[in-house]
């Protein structure tokens, strides 16, 4: 076992390395490749007749009826539209592209890109041991680390303009997510665990909210199910907060269970207040668990701390995730630049800048702006 955990390590770096020569190389391949076809041509013009081979091409070409323009045009219209549908009916069952995916899980890595981060390993068991779970598929839209809660929160939205808050595609992340995190290996379900698996998938809020209380019926220490209904029929925080608090006695040594209630626990002690109860339920989470990265823990946090009006904690735990190697977000963005903001804000005057140009500061400060609306635009300007 020694012998196998001491050369993992080197073989892993040196495939690293070889993907990464690859990647930087495939520019210059390409570069040269398309030289040496124009060198070909220049060389075989003569001896080929390409001269005359184009001329009669364009002499077929113009030959043609619009009767094979219409064909083709049918044709290719009736494969796009064979494709469409197969795409459409793809979407409906596994919420993504089959073609993106395609491109996403097998295209991408020969061409030297990120792979799909993969939720196996991000939960360690009591034990020390990663706990194996099914790989979450990655997406073009990054998941909303706010997630709020739907009952008490997207709901009430829903009840204000008339209008659903969550997309179908939406829809199909969280049941995603919520299968990855709440159930194991399909092999070994309980009757209540198949119940909640079909419950998640589940489009119809009343559908899902019916599955948890049959799976409470069948068992009455689910936890999921205690889960699921905190987060969809629970009306207010604190109703919400009692069902997590149920579903956290009942948890076991379900880790995953266990981190995501704490967290939603922290978020519900945030919402109603206790600010600091939060601040501080999150870090013990984070110094728990520091690998689970995937839950977005950190973004969580930065928000309590900003309204604690906690800017060196803020700046701490910036200079921990705010780093070109980790997935950017809009909360990482945003806040960065909010900080950069306030340390020359006070200073700053339009009519000095105009005459003497930005400080380094000013611009570390706008840069950072620039950076946040890249990522994301769809905020008040």
């Amino acid at each position: 076992m020694e012998d196998t955990i001491g050369t993992n390590p080197p073989s892993l770096g040196f495939l690293e390395k070889l993907k990464s020569w690859l990647s930087w190389s495939w520019t210059y391949v390409c570069f040269v490749w398309f030289g040496m076809v124009l060198i070909m041509v220049y060389i075989v013009w003569s001896p080929l007749k390409l001269q005359e081979t184009l001329s009669s091409a364009s002499v077929f070409l113009n030959t043609l009826t619009p009767k094979f323009y219409v064909a083709l045009t049918g044709t290719s219209s009736l494969i796009s539209g064979l494709i469409l549908i197969f795409e459409w009916w793809y979407f409906r069952k596994y919420g993504t592209s089959f073609i993106e995916q395609v491109s996403v899980s097998h295209l991408r890595p020969l061409l030297g890109g990120v792979e799909s981060s993969s939720s196996t390993g991000l939960f360690s068991s009591i034990n020390g041991e990663a706990e194996p779970r099914p790989s979450v598929s990655d997406c073009k839209v990054w998941r909303n680390p706010l997630n709020l809660f739907r009952g008490a929160e997207y709901n009430r939205y829903t009840w204000v303009t008339g209008k659903e808050p969550l997309t179908y595609y939406d829809m199909n992340l969280s049941a995603q997510d919520h299968q990855t995190f709440f159930t194991g290996d399909t092999q070994q379900l309980k009757p209540d665990d198949a119940v909640m698996q079909k419950a998640w998938r589940e489009r119809n809020p009343q559908a899902r909210i019916r599955a948890a209380y049959q799976a409470i019926e069948m068992n009455h220490e689910c936890a999921a199910a205690y889960v699921l209904l905190a987060e969809e029929e629970a009306t207010t925080i604190t109703e919400a907060e009692r069902l997590f608090r149920k579903a956290l006695s009942f948890a076991g040594k379900d880790i995953n269970l266990l981190v995501y209630i704490k967290r939603r626990l922290a978020m519900c002690a945030r919402k109603l207040g206790r600010i600091k109860e939060a601040v501080k339920m999150m870090r013990d989470l984070m110094k728990e668990f520091p690998l689970l990265g995937m839950l977005n823990i950190h973004e969580n946090l930065l928000e309590a701390l900003l309204e604690l009006q906690a800017y060196a904690d803020v700046q701490a735990v910036l200079a921990k995730y705010d780093d070109i190697s980790l997935p950017k977000s809009a909360t990482i963005c945003y806040t960065s630049a909010l900080l950069k903001a306030r340390a020359v804000s006070d200073k700053f005057s339009p009519e000095a800048a105009s005459r003497r140009g930005l400080s380094t500061a000013e611009m570390n400060a706008v840069e950072a702006i620039h950076r946040a609306v890249e990522f994301n635009p769809h905020v008040p300007k």
